[in-house]
């Protein structure tokens, strides 16, 4: 009797250990759908659509890089589904990308692109002419000639600016974004979203209220990722031009409804930058420092995490409220960050 009273009270502090480190319950999946678009495009009459380098056009390095970048993510993240808004060399309307993006529900968009400056003007006198003029009139007018130097006008390609910039939607667009997180809430595509939701009056001024709340947590976001686009750019030696608002707006960032960023790659009319952006390492490179800004995005993610509890998780716990019922729809799966 001793001896099994003694082997029970040995195993306890062993179970008690055992317990402790029983593995922590998985953490949601942060990020379930990335859309990857590559900027502008072959035209139906068979142009070029963007920017134009000395050999080399826009649409083609943004092609190439985002479809290095769509297998490294796919490598790298096999549980993400990846969705391109411009699989082939064909351009697409800038609208249908953004249906594209909200159709699929993504939870990251970002846009490949390369940048531009316009030519630098130089003059410089190439020779001079004989022009004649007069002087007085009747028969005091004279004849006289004179040297006009014959100006040479060229262009150079702009050699000054060189980098990367990341954009994300201008805070002035704040309005577009927030109709487009209102108009694509997941939880509308879903055809008993009422069963599960409530009924929730997409039009009312709470629904308005909590889309404006989700539109700051998408810009809170898209801000984050542009910065680590950055410095990922910045620990390869490019030159980065840092995180941006673009004070025109860019469709394509203002009517996804998901944290969005728009890539300048470099620039195409520097001819340094024109040879990188057409190599294959350079292209590797570019996509290689997307992609672990993209790890180092959803690691951020993961550590901001809180898990939703509704009344099916718990029976024992309240209903969940409309924000947090529209929360958890309108952010797909995906954590909201804490007040």
């Amino acid at each position: 009797m001793f001896k099994k009273t003694f082997l029970f009270l040995s195993i306890l502090p062993l179970s008690a250990v055992l317990t402790s480190f029983a593995p922590a319950p998985p953490k949601q999946q942060v990020l379930r759908t990335i859309i990857i678009d590559a900027g502008h495009g072959i035209m139906a009459g068979g142009g070029h659509n963007g920017a134009k380098g000395t050999y080399s056009y826009e649409d083609e390095i943004c092609l190439a890089v985002a479809k290095k970048l769509v297998a490294q993510v796919k490598q790298d993240f096999p549980e993400i589904k990846v969705i391109e808004t411009r699989p082939t060399e064909d351009i697409v309307d800038l609208r249908e990308r953004a249906n594209i993006a909200n159709r699929n529900r993504g939870d990251l968009f970002i846009s490949i692109h390369v940048n531009a400056m316009p030519p630098i003007q130089h003059k410089e006198i190439s020779g001079y002419r004989t022009e004649v003029y007069y002087t007085g009139k009747g028969r005091k007018k004279k004849k006289h000639t004179r040297k006009v130097p014959i100006w040479h006008y060229y262009e150079v390609p702009n050699t000054r600016e060189k980098g990367t910039q990341t954009y994300i939607w201008g805070a002035h667009k704040a309005e577009d974004k927030e109709i487009a997180v209102r108009e694509n809430a997941p939880m509308l595509a879903e055809d008993n979203y009422k069963e599960k939701y409530g009924d929730i009056d997409p039009n009312s001024p709470e629904f308005i209220a909590l889309s404006l709340v989700k539109t700051k947590q998408f810009g809170n976001r898209s801000a984050i990722l542009s910065q680590m686009v950055e410095e990922q750019f910045s620990k390869v030696g490019r030159i980065s031009g840092g995180p941006k608002q673009r004070q025109v707006g860019i469709w394509v960032l203002q009517a996804t409804a998901m944290p969005s960023i728009l890539v300048e790659t470099g620039f195409i009319t520097n001819p340094q930058e024109e040879a990188y952006l057409n190599s294959e390492n350079g292209q590797q490179e570019i996509a290689g420092c997307i992609t672990k800004a993209v790890h180092n995005y959803i690691s951020w993610l993961e550590k901001k995490q809180t898990p939703y509890q509704t009344s099916a998780d718990n029976n024992n716990a309240p209903a969940a409220t409309i924000d947090e019922r529209f929360l958890k729809a309108l952010d797909n799966h995906t954590a909201v960050e804490p007040k």
